[in-house]
């Protein structure tokens, strides 16, 4: 048996091919089904996000490439077109992969925590569809405990790294509470509205959404209960933020020294903090000048940013470490599989027994037994059908005087006495 982990991510394909291959959740228990009825295929799960989809198969010999041509088929995508961008890893290989995953080593954003729960949302879909068996319910469960470790142990995820996040952070160490703090956002693209989410989180006071096109506005200040203005309308209400967050597409600054010299002015000096995170600036730069302003650009938040990526380097270094010993523990149990193990023989005789004895209990309870009466029959004949073949066994070994044998078993069985007739 081999473990697969073969995907494509943005580093190795472009969004176009990645958006092809993307499986969406309502998707996935289908294409979860589709997959393991493949010949030699025996489990899978499918890890599929903006920035990445990955299959993940334990497949028998010789099975290694279905994998991979069943991702081809269910897309429709020819082989050339996709193989150049497909990675693909086995065994210890493959293990260290979905580690290095679910830790955010992978990720665009070093040490990001969302991919964890992507990859738990992954889990939790194979898990529902009924294609993880032993192998991969086990890499699962080692990986969240590594990433656990990981999380707990370094500072992988302690130091914000995006430019929207960072801002949001910087005005927080201005307003101990943003609670208590308007702000106002300039701009409605991706960076305004990860702000705009950053501070919905924050449960800001109140949140104004300024932009040349109103109903672009509207439409981000709908989705995290904030109020649109017009561009054209700032000077209106500038004076209220305590808090400007710029990033628009405009060419020259839409926010002069007079506008704010005059907000300041009607907050009777109350401070401003303003961030610029526009090229070019969006902020006229003499702003920074007045008093009781405190303006900050993008190039202010870029050392913040590479610091706090210095910081999670070193992180990752650990964390790397961390990953390996934990994938040749992983491997040490993934390669006892191949070996035959009594264990597992023991386990499944059991859980025979176990059905086979609750469903003549069961049928009991149908023919109008007492719910005692088949508690009863349940335990007694689960105890005696066990038992019976270590005892038979156990009894032969004291008759020809087989003394290894009994003790091997006292100490297999915890018994503290010795073992009797």
């Amino acid at each position: 048996m081999a473990l697969i982990a073969l995907g494509l991510n943005h580093l190795t394909a472009p969004v176009a091919l990645r958006e092809k291959v993307a499986f969406p959740p309502e998707a996935t228990s289908p294409a979860l089904a589709d997959l393991t009825a493949e010949p030699g295929v025996r489990e899978a799960a499918i890890l599929s996000t903006c920035n990445r989809t990955e299959l993940y198969c334990t497949v028998d010999p010789g099975a290694e490439d279905v994998p991979a041509a069943w991702l081809h088929r269910h897309h429709d995508l020819t082989h050339a077109r996709v193989d150049e961008f497909l990675y693909r890893h086995h065994d210890a290989d493959a293990v260290r992969h979905l580690f290095r995953v679910a830790t955010g080593l992978e990720s665009m954003v070093l040490g990001e925590p969302q991919i964890l729960g992507q990859v738990k949302d992954a889990y939790a879909l194979a898990r529902d569809a009924h294609t993880l068996r032993a192998p991969l319910e086990r890499l699962f469960q080692n990986t969240f405990a590594v990433a656990k470790r990981v999380r707990s142990d370094t500072r992988i995820g302690a130091s914000t790294v995006s430019v929207a996040f960072t801002a949001v952070r910087l005005a927080e160490r201005m307003f101990a509470d943003l609670r208590e703090a308007c702000v106002l956002l300039i701009g409605a693209g991706e960076t305004i509205e990860l702000a705009a989410r950053h501070l919905s989180d924050a449960q800001v006071r109140r949140l104004i959404v300024a932009n040349r096109t109103l109903a672009n506005a509207q439409a981000l200040a709908t989705r995290f209960g904030g109020y649109a203005i017009a561009l054209d309308d700032l000077d209106k209400h500038l004076a209220e933020a305590d808090i400007v967050i710029a990033s628009t597409a405009s060419r020259e600054p839409v926010l002069r020294r007079t506008q704010v010299a005059a907000a300041i002015a009607a907050r009777r000096r109350k401070p401003m903090f303003l961030v610029d995170i526009a090229v070019p600036r969006d902020i006229e730069a003499s702003v920074a000048e007045l008093e009781d302003v405190y303006l900050y650009t993008i190039d202010d938040l870029r050392q913040v940013i590479d610091d706090n990526l210095r910081s999670r380097r070193e992180a990752a270094l650990e964390a790397e470490a961390m990953i390996e010993l934990s994938v040749e523990h992983f491997m040490g149990w993934w390669r006892a599989l191949d070996v035959h193990n009594p264990v597992i023989d023991l386990r499944r005789n059991a859980e025979h027994q176990r059905d086979e004895t609750l469903a003549k209990a069961q049928a009991l309870l149908a023919r109008g037994k007492s719910p005692e009466e088949a508690l009863a029959f349940l335990a007694h004949t689960l105890t005696n059908k066990l038992l019976h073949a270590p005892s038979a066994n156990l009894r032969a070994a004291a008759l020809r005087g087989d003394g290894e044998l009994l003790q091997a078993a006292g100490r297999l069985f915890d018994l503290k006495a010795g073992i009797g007739d």
